[in-house]
């Protein structure tokens, strides 16, 4: 039996080669809302690790809140250099805080600052005011730590479907299910 994961990082690594976006680790992460709507929003896969998909984040924002509150997540990828989809549905578990570190010592300083100096997806009064205080704080030179509630998720697949786009719209699907521990696969139409 073929492992889905390993047909993903196949298909990752030919569209990282091919892609000329900006961010093609752009992945679009839904949630089951805190209000049973379904969210969904981008954010970037780090990588695939373990036969986890991960994600990171601050854990008080809307997204943090509703995977806490409902671990059942999806992930969609949309390559257009090697026309392909992909998505998964899978549970949601916190890093840990030392991968939590590690991913965060990655990021840019403006990216640190901001996820350090602002609530993701809060209201705010003086958007001007908030703005040149972060770049302010970009200017300097000092070391920003990772804040507490910024963290991140792994996300075990429990289902993987894999999208092979054709130009006569008879694309080629698989889905891939975990059914005790194994994997198994069936075509579905297009």
């Amino acid at each position: 039996m073929v492992n889905p994961i390993i047909c993903f990082n196949e298909w990752y690594q030919e569209e990282l080669l091919q892609s000329n976006l900006q961010i093609p680790s752009a992945v679009c992460l839904s949630t089951i809302g805190i209000d049973n709507f379904p969210n969904a929003r981008f954010v970037s896969l780090k990588e695939v690790r373990d036969n986890r998909f991960i994600i990171t984040g601050p854990l008080n924002s809307r997204k943090g809140i509703e995977i806490k509150n409902n671990t059942k997540v999806a992930l969609t990828f949309w390559w257009t250099s090697t026309e392909r989809q992909v998505r998964i549905q899978g549970m949601a578990t916190p890093i840990s805080e030392d991968l939590a570190d590690a991913y965060f010592k990655e990021r840019s300083v403006a990216s640190k600052v901001v996820s350090s100096m602002c609530s993701q997806g809060q209201e705010v009064t003086d958007l001007e005011f908030l703005e040149e205080k972060v770049l302010t704080k970009v200017s300097e030179d000092t070391e920003i730590k990772r804040p507490k509630n910024w963290r991140g998720f792994a996300i075990s697949p429990v289902r993987i479907e894999l999208m092979q786009f054709k130009t006569s719209r008879f694309h080629h699907r698989i889905l891939y299910e975990l059914v005790n521990e194994k994997w198994q696969s069936h075509y579905i139409q297009p």
